[in-house]
């Protein structure tokens, strides 16, 4: 099994805890963390026995504090476009089509490329003291990883787009009436408050979870029409033990037991 330099890995009962781990810098995200959580990611979604993901960040200050801005300080027009371009295709947008669930466990500072990240999973969970924003335009540069896109999507064009162009930070509990976030806990039960619900979506149908990400997702893509995805999907699910399985446990009154096939 791979050892990452900047991230720890947790698997208990079908749940991955992936924590991000650079505190010195507060989980900024540098070019080998963003390769190292591809990785993590491709792993976990590989592993018949990991059921949801749930990523955070080590300590209590920073969930992921932003981009390391000294890697691209210098970098040139084609240098900060390609940086975008692989940076969604290795993490963000990977993440987010991924098939197995992953919920963002919130626990500091979220900003930049660390709120993109976030927004880049399926839902989000936040502790009180979490801070959120995309404070790009400070530095005369927007935001590169999706945010101008998931923002919007997120809490509206309207609200997105003071976010982006003030760079101001919004406490959790704005994030939660905004839908940035769905829940806003204390810190000490960050973990444990999403392991929770990550136990409660690892009983479900895996395949049909799987299913429902890339239903809800063509929403979202240009030129692909969600209503003909859901068909599509709905229908696959026919053809799944999964879908054996649960009819056939609700007609004999029974609780499921999903193999994931």
């Amino acid at each position: 099994m791979r050892q990452f330099e900047n991230l720890e890995i947790e698997r208990e009962n079908g749940i991955t805890v992936i924590t991000i781990n650079r505190p010195t810098k507060l989980n900024a995200l540098n070019k080998a963390t963003i390769e190292e959580l591809h990785h993590a990611f491709e792993t976990e979604n590989k592993n018949q026995e990991t059921r949801v993901i749930i990523l955070t960040g080590s300590g209590e200050k920073a969930f992921v504090a932003g981009a390391d801005i000294s890697e691209f300080a210098n970098f040139s027009v084609e240098n900060g476009g390609k940086l975008a371009a692989k940076g969604q295709e290795l993490l963000f947008d990977f993440v987010q089509n991924l098939t197995t669930p992953v919920i963002a466990a919130v626990n500091g500072f979220a900003l930049g490329g660390g709120l993109e990240l976030a927004m880049a999973c399926h839902f989000r969970v936040a502790s009180e003291n979490a801070k959120m924003g995309l404070p790009e335009v400070t530095l005369g540069v927007i935001p590169g990883y999706g945010g101008t896109q998931r923002l919007p999507q997120l809490v509206g064009k309207g609200r997105a787009m003071e976010m982006i162009m003030s760079a101001v930070m919004i406490d959790a509990e704005t994030a939660k009436n905004y839908g940035l976030v769905n829940h806003v806990v204390p810190q000490a039960e960050l973990v444990k408050f999403t392991k929770g619900i990550a136990a409660k979506i690892a009983r479900n149908s895996a395949t049909a979870i799987a299913r429902a990400i890339e239903a809800v997702n063509a929403n979202y893509i240009d030129g692909i029409n969600g209503y003909e995805s859901e068909i599509k999907n709905f229908g696959a699910c026919f053809g799944t033990a999964d879908f054996k399985e649960g009819t056939t446990a609700f007609l004999e009154k029974r609780k499921a037991v999903f193999s994931g096939k």
